[in-house]
């Protein structure tokens, strides 16, 4: 028995050790180009509220705004199914009253399968925000 504690010990200091990811590699793969984008007809404030909406939406953590450099970041921690993320949104005013919204996933464990938000999520519920705010209605604090 000993010697499976040990061997469990190990491969657990391994994962750990391996890839943990930090908002701050968020970061960096924004400015590396990755990412995904999308383009909506949204004022550039209200693009603001709709992303920290949809974070808040997925149970992500607190949210770290850096607006006058147009990016959030924010995290999830673990559940049964994942070790959590770490995520930003980077918004970019493109005219006509659109913005562009970015937003960066990475799974803090790089080994893990699933992640609790993920880039395409973020992007299908900010369009369900949308028309939430074309509606007239209000952005509600739960996830519709």
């Amino acid at each position: 028995m000993p010697k499976i504690r040990m061997l469990a010990m190990i491969v657990m200091a391994a994962l750990v050790a391996g890839g943990c990811s930090t908002m701050q590699d968020a970061v960096r793969e924004h400015d590396e180009g990755g990412g995904t984008s999308a383009t909506y007809a949204v004022s550039m404030d209200q693009a603001w509220k709709i992303s920290k909406a949809v974070f808040r939406w997925e149970g992500c953590d607190a949210i770290e705004e850096h607006r006058d450099d147009g990016y959030m970041l924010t995290s999830s921690g673990q559940n049964m199914v994942s070790w959590g993320a770490v995520m930003g949104a980077w918004l970019t005013p493109v005219g006509n009253g659109a913005t562009e919204v970015t937003v960066v996933t990475k799974r803090r464990l790089s080994m893990n399968v699933a992640t609790t938000l993920t880039e395409g999520t973020f992007h299908k519920r900010f369009r369900e925000a949308i028309e939430i705010v074309k509606s007239g209605e209000p952005l509600p604090a739960a996830s519709p």
